[in-house]
């Protein structure tokens, strides 16, 4: 926020460190806040997240060790039954056992994007005292969680009507427009949200526009967009790591 900055007390408040009277004050601050109140909703989703992805990351290194625990004892195995004079069978054998494992099929951009794409998950709203601005945002966002992506599109408009400073209805009007397949004009959304420079939904905004290319087969844009992604090490940095494997 630029008035005045909460991060300090944001992370008490969400690590339970806040004295009664400190949480009483800083919940008022919310009620008067929106944006404080949503800044407060995207850290606790973006912790829960990142200890999701650490309990993922622990199975899969446990996974890994397995397979080549499982992979030693089939080479212990099969050294102690090959001999010599099978050795040119067996290597033929090998070849084709390769050539069958090596040869998947490779995916496609759609194929990629269904299974790392899931719609921005915008903060429930309750109904306060706002301008008219607010009030077409607060309707934005029920159509948005209902998934009636075409009518969170159109509120979303009216609010970036009277407020083309506000980003996050920038970010959340690019993913209602990239659910309705409107591709064009999602990156135009999530650019917008990229060029200002000073927000909290850059991550997002570059995110979705990496799989926007994707889905319009700009594979180029969207690897040089997700290799900065994956260097960043922000919240979607391992899925650009898997994305990038599958498109190189």
């Amino acid at each position: 926020m630029k008035t005045k900055d909460f991060s300090y007390f944001i992370e008490r408040y969400i690590s339970f460190e806040m004295t009664e009277s400190e949480r009483q004050w800083f919940i008022k601050e919310m009620e008067y806040n929106p944006d404080l109140k949503f800044e407060v909703e995207l850290r606790k989703k973006s912790d829960e997240i990142l200890k999701k992805q650490s309990v993922m990351s622990l199975r899969i290194k446990l996974s890994e060790l397995e397979d080549k625990r499982r992979q030693r004892e089939k080479a212990a195995v099969v050294k102690r039954m090959v001999s010599l004079k099978y050795v040119a069978a067996f290597a033929g054998v090998v070849l084709i056992t390769s050539l069958i494992l090596f040869s998947g099929k490779t995916l496609t951009s759609e194929e990629i994007v269904s299974q790392f794409y899931q719609a921005y998950e915008a903060p429930s709203v309750q109904r306060s005292s706002s301008t008219d601005t607010n009030s077409d945002y607060i309707l934005g966002l029920k159509y948005y969680n209902a998934q009636d992506y075409r009518s969170a599109a159109s509120q979303f408009a009216k609010v970036l009507e009277k407020n083309p400073n506000d980003m996050k209805t920038h970010l959340l009007s690019g993913v209602s427009k990239m659910e309705e397949k409107k591709y064009n004009d999602a990156k135009r959304s999530f650019t917008t949200v990229i060029d200002d420079k000073d927000n909290l939904f850059i991550e997002s905004a570059k995110w979705y526009l990496a799989l926007c290319y994707l889905k319009t087969e700009e594979n180029t844009k969207a690897s040089e967009l997700l290799v900065s992604i994956r260097k960043e090490g922000g919240l979607y940095s391992r899925e650009a790591k898997k994305i990038l494997r599958k498109i190189k």
